[in-house]
C-alpha cells in the first residue's frame, strides 16, 4: 500500500478500536465516567486496569463501528469535556502513582463552533501541559488514525508507539491538499509528502516502536510485551527522572534534520 492507501486503511471499521484493545489487554478493569464539571462522554473512555502485577490508568479515544456507535462516540472526535475527563484521569493516576497508557484513534478533536465556545483549544493545551508534567510513566499507542491536535493531546508520553497500519499526522491528507494545492484532489500526493505512516515516523525518530498487527487487529501479545518491558524499565526511575526523560525525548525530535 502507498501512504494514502494506509490512511484509508487506518480509518477502516475492521481495525481494532480502543475498547476492544483495553478489554483484551487488561486482566481486570473498570471504567470511570464523567469530568466532574459538565458530564460524561463516549468519545474518550478511561479507567483503571490490572496487567499482571501492575495497576495502570488507561485512556482511549473511542470510535464506533456501527452508525449508532459512531454517533454516540461523535465519530471518534473528542469534545472539550472529553479532554477534561482525560485530564481528571491523568491527575488521579499521578496522585495514586499509577502509570498511564493512552490509546489513540481519532481524525481530530471535534471542530464545531460549540466546542470552540467551550474552550476546546484551551483543554487540548491543558492536556498537553498535564501530560508533559506527569510524574508517572506514560505510554501512547496510536492504534488507527492519529489526527491533529486531537491525537497529540494524548500523545505527549515517555514512549510513543504505533500499530503497523496506523497513521499519525498534523492533519488529514485531504486537509493538507486543500491548503497546499487549494484542492482535495491531490490527497494521495500529500500523504506521501507528509510521512505519516508508522515506518516513516519510526525512521524519523518521532515514535519509539511499531506494534504488530494481524489483519488490521492490534497484536495484544506484542502490546503486552511492550508495556511490561517499559514498566520494568521505568520502575527504576524517580519521579523527576521520569519527567526529565519525557522532556529529553521531545527535545531530540527533529534534531537529525537541523
Amino acid at each position: 500500500m502507498d501512504a494514502y492507501e494506509r490512511v484509508i486503511n487506518a480509518r477502516s471499521k475492521d481495525r481494532s478500536v480502543s475498547k476492544e484493545v483495553i478489554e483484551d489487554l487488561f486482566d481486570d478493569y473498570y471504567y470511570i465516567k464523567g469530568d466532574r464539571a459538565f458530564g460524561d462522554t463516549h468519545s474518550i473512555i478511561g479507567g483503571v486496569g490490572e496487567l499482571e502485577n501492575y495497576t495502570m490508568t488507561f485512556i482511549g479515544i473511542q470510535k464506533g463501528k456501527s452508525m449508532e456507535e459512531a454517533i454516540q462516540t461523535n465519530f471518534g472526535m473528542p469534545e472539550p469535556h472529553a479532554y477534561r475527563k482525560a485530564i481528571r484521569l491523568m491527575k488521579a493516576a499521578e496522585k495514586f502513582k499509577r502509570p498511564v497508557v493512552n490509546f489513540i484513534d481519532t481524525p481530530g478533536a471535534y471542530p464545531g463552533v460549540r466546542a470552540e465556545e467551550k474552550g476546546q483549544h484551551q483543554l487540548i493545551a491543558d492536556c498537553l501541559i498535564t501530560m508533559a508534567g506527569l510524574k508517572v510513566p506514560s505510554f501512547a499507542f496510536i492504534i488507527g488514525e492519529g489526527g491533529s491536535g486531537g491525537a497529540l493531546a494524548l500523545a505527549l508520553a515517555n514512549k510513543i508507539y504505533m500499530g503497523d497500519g496506523a497513521v499519525f499526522s498534523i492533519l488529514s491528507p485531504e486537509g493538507f491538499s486543500s491548503i497546499l494545492y487549494k484542492s482535495k484532489s491531490k490527497a494521495r500526493e500529500s500523504a506521501q509528502l507528509m510521512r505519516l505512516t508508522s515506518h516513516d515516523l519510526l525512521e524519523d525518530g518521532i515514535i519509539d516502536g511499531i506494534v504488530k498487527e494481524d489483519r488490521n487487529k492490534i497484536s495484544i501479545s506484542d502490546l503486552k510485551k511492550i508495556i511490561l518491558g517499559d514498566l520494568r524499565y521505568y520502575s527504576k526511575f524517580s519521579s523527576n527522572e521520569i519527567v526529565r526523560d519525557r522532556h529529553d525525548k521531545f527535545r531530540k525530535i527533529g534534531v537529525k534534520w537541523v
